[in-house]
């Protein structure tokens, strides 16, 4: 299957030839068609997936269409949430790229800056507008949006969304939308508050899942070193000492750690810089866009601002702290290896974190390449089925090696 077969218009259809898209992800293969028919969708596909694009490319047709019908100044019809100033951004660069041969126009709202300049282009007229909760319901308040028209309704990340305690906007900004419109509800995962969440918004849904979150690419090659907590930043300067390790998404479990993380790496001459919320918004964007250009090697982030971060080509992501959550290990390193691309993940476990790689294990039903090349192993590890079966190996390989010297030792003493 190509984008040609699915019945997309050519503006849109040179916009992807341009960005060298050719064959289409398992979930725009299956969710562009439905959203072309006016389907609400409920989409169950994890980060790295290409969901952004199998939303956005039918919404920009959709719109394309009613433009040639009616060539009044642009009215919001299309509405995307989601729970990230870095995402919010991330979805509006994509409409901007699959849609700049055709004159449909969209903006990206968020807090943590002034609303000035946002406010100029909102009063321009927009027709897709992307914004973060907390800023578009201000907005709303102030009488500077309305979103009366809206008939393209997307809510994305549900369930980091919920994470970070936005259901309650999310609520109030679904009662001011109009009952009649189409609502696609995208979520990597789907608990149960997720899914009572889509049935408060969707219409005769159609499901699409693509990639259960207990799967990892088999293009990605996992490994973890067994090391301990002391031991865990000269480790990581030790493994970036190979050069071609040259772009580098590390994830640290808290924002204090994030920071401490850049400033060892700094120390020892490795270009890093740390992204998470208590950043202000000027520092995530010149970090982010310096990874993105290669000029930082390293870009250490929190889960939650990692949601906005979309690399093409990643090659390497490294967890220095492991996940205490099987499911957000398989996210995480689910931003290498896309598109059919090798990927690297890479894993540093203190003892206290043995237990979270056998959960993830157990989850991925693989059990991930222990480095047996390291200067600063973990002690009195216990060893898993596999491992001991090697090691006997190992020990009757010693065994036999010991007693062909001794019968080499003992035929020279004859001679």
């Amino acid at each position: 299957m190509t984008f040609e077969d699915l019945n997309i218009i050519d503006p849109v259809l040179k916009a992807l030839r341009k960005e060298e898209y050719s064959i289409p992800t398992p979930v725009q293969g299956k969710a562009i068609p439905l959203i072309l028919k006016r389907k609400d969708v409920l989409g169950s596909a994890q980060t790295g997936t290409g969901k952004t694009a199998a939303f956005a490319i039918p919404i920009i047709q959709h719109l394309c269409h009613e433009k040639k019908r009616n060539a009044e100044r642009p009215r919001t019809k299309a509405l995307v949430i989601t729970p990230t100033r870095e995402l919010a951004i991330q979805i509006g660069e994509s409409f901007s790229t699959y849609g700049r041969y055709t004159n449909i126009r969209n903006t990206v709202i968020f807090g943590g800056v002034k609303q000035g300049p946002q406010e100029v282009v909102l009063r321009k007229g927009v027709d897709v507008l992307v914004a973060t909760p907390g800023r578009l319901l201000d907005l709303i308040n102030q009488g500077i949006i309305t979103l009366k028209h809206i008939e393209y309704f997307v809510l994305d990340e549900a369930d980091r969304m919920l994470d970070m305690g936005f259901i309650h906007d999310i609520k109030k900004i679904i009662a001011l939308l109009p009952q009649k419109r189409q609502s696609l509800f995208f979520s990597a995962t789907m608990p149960t508050n997720i899914v009572n969440l889509s049935q408060s918004i969707l219409h005769k849904p159609v499901k699409v899942e693509v990639a259960p979150q207990s799967s990892t690419a088999d293009t990605i090659q996992q490994k973890v070193y067994y090391t301990n907590k002391a031991d865990k930043k000269d480790l990581l300067v030790h493994i970036l000492k190979d050069e071609s390790i040259n772009q580098v998404l590390l994830f640290s479990r808290t924002k204090h750690g994030a920071d401490k993380i850049a400033r060892n790496l700094k120390k020892k001459n490795i270009n890093a810089a740390a992204i998470h919320g208590d950043k202000a918004q000027n520092q995530r964007q010149k970090a982010l866009e310096g990874f993105k250009a290669g000029k930082t090697r390293v870009l250490v982030a929190t889960d939650i601002a990692a949601r906005g971060i979309d690399i093409e080509k990643l090659s390497y992501v490294i967890n220095y702290d492991i996940p205490n959550e099987s499911e957000t290990y398989v996210h995480r390193i689910g931003r290498s290896g896309r598109a059919g691309l090798s990927g690297n993940a890479i894993s540093l476990c203190e003892p206290e974190e043995n237990a979270f790689i056998k959960s993830i294990e157990k989850l991925i039903k693989k059990q991930i390449h222990i480095v047996k090349d390291n200067p600063f192993p973990q002690t009195d590890r216990p060893m898993n089925a596999a491992e001991k079966k090697e090691w006997e190996k190992e020990k009757q390989k010693r065994k036999q090696e010991f007693f062909a010297n001794a019968k080499k030792k003992e035929g020279r003493y004859r001679n």
